[in-house]
């Protein structure tokens, strides 16, 4: 097993976050019930991990009774709220110097997930493994859904929101790498352009291969393999012939060895601090596809924790 720079001992906090108010399809906030009943924490005791999991969080006591949109974005109180504590849970973990481990959900959690790393490491790099960039603005998007946003919220380019003045730009362009993109809106084009964000589309990944693009996002965020990582990984980053059950797939994306190889290579810098699953829907597909999607995840996790092919 890697040695973890930034841990003390082997102790990953895992944060069950059944939550779905940052998109429209219902399903997404089971993702974390069903990974947990999949047997998730036994195989990481398998593994040599310590585990602490006290239950999933109780976030739709969060659910504000009047909860109007604001310009374009759904639910914005409820996800301010419930990214709020998530963010405060994330913080307590990694200040102890454990390993954060959030199962989402959708994921507009990464506003708390990734804030509450920051307010500990702010030197952090942040690894974003999806098909999509969310990075949308208030103004840039086109559904209003904040899973589609909340990158544009940590670095501090969403402007002022009502309910939101508890998040505070934490993230700069610099220590933000994508990996996995192919469909992202002409507007986040535009912003990843503009703020000179590293992205490794699947172009990148077809013609360099998983191992030089691994290489290269960790010599751009981590070159000296010795900066925390916040690895947040939406399944939809897979192809859906590997993760079919999730609310947004579109083809072409990473294959089951390439979604094991990143999160291997950044195991192996042993400077991995958070890590974010998010995105399992385990009621869009039939049985079989939903085993295959939520097996994936507990798989891509326990590589995160150090599992290897031999």
């Amino acid at each position: 097993m890697s040695e973890y720079k930034y841990l003390k001992g082997q102790t990953v906090g895992v944060i069950g976050c059944p939550f779905s108010g940052g998109q429209p399809r219902g399903g997404v906030d089971l993702g974390p019930l069903r990974i947990i009943e999949y047997g998730l924490l036994d195989q990481l005791v398998d593994l040599g991990w310590s585990v602490e999991f006290d239950g999933h969080r109780k976030l739709d006591k969060l659910r504000p009774t009047y909860d109007p949109d604001i310009g374009k974005l759904k639910q914005p109180r409820f996800v301010s709220k419930v990214c709020r504590e998530v963010s405060k849970t994330v913080e307590s973990y990694v200040r102890k110097g454990q390993l954060a481990l959030t199962l989402g959900g959708d994921h507009s959690l990464a506003m708390g997930t990734v804030s509450g790393t920051f307010a500990v490491h702010p030197d952090a790099a942040l690894i974003w493994v999806d098909a999509h960039a969310d990075i949308n603005t208030p103004d840039t998007t086109v559904s209003g859904n904040i899973h589609g946003c909340p990158v544009s919220f940590l670095l501090g380019i969403a402007g002022k929101i009502e309910g939101f003045s508890w998040l505070k730009p934490c993230l700069k362009p610099e220590q933000l790498v994508y990996i996995g993109l192919r469909d992202v809106d002409p507007p986040e084009k535009k912003i990843l352009r503009q703020y000179g964000i590293k992205a490794f589309s699947m172009h990148e990944v077809d013609k360099y291969g998983i191992g030089k693009v691994m290489e290269m996002a960790l010599d751009h965020v981590c070159p000296g393999r010795d900066t925390p990582i916040h690895l947040s990984f939406d399944v939809d980053g897979l192809d859906p012939t590997v993760a079919p059950s999730t609310g947004t797939p579109v083809r072409g994306g990473l294959t089951f060895r390439e979604g094991h190889y990143i999160c291997e290579a950044i195991s192996e810098t042993g400077c991995l601090v958070a890590v974010d699953i998010m995105e399992v829907n385990p009621t869009l597909q039939d049985e079989v596809s939903i085993e295959e999607t939520v097996t994936v995840g507990c798989s891509l996790i326990r590589s995160c924790l150090g599992e290897t092919l031999l």
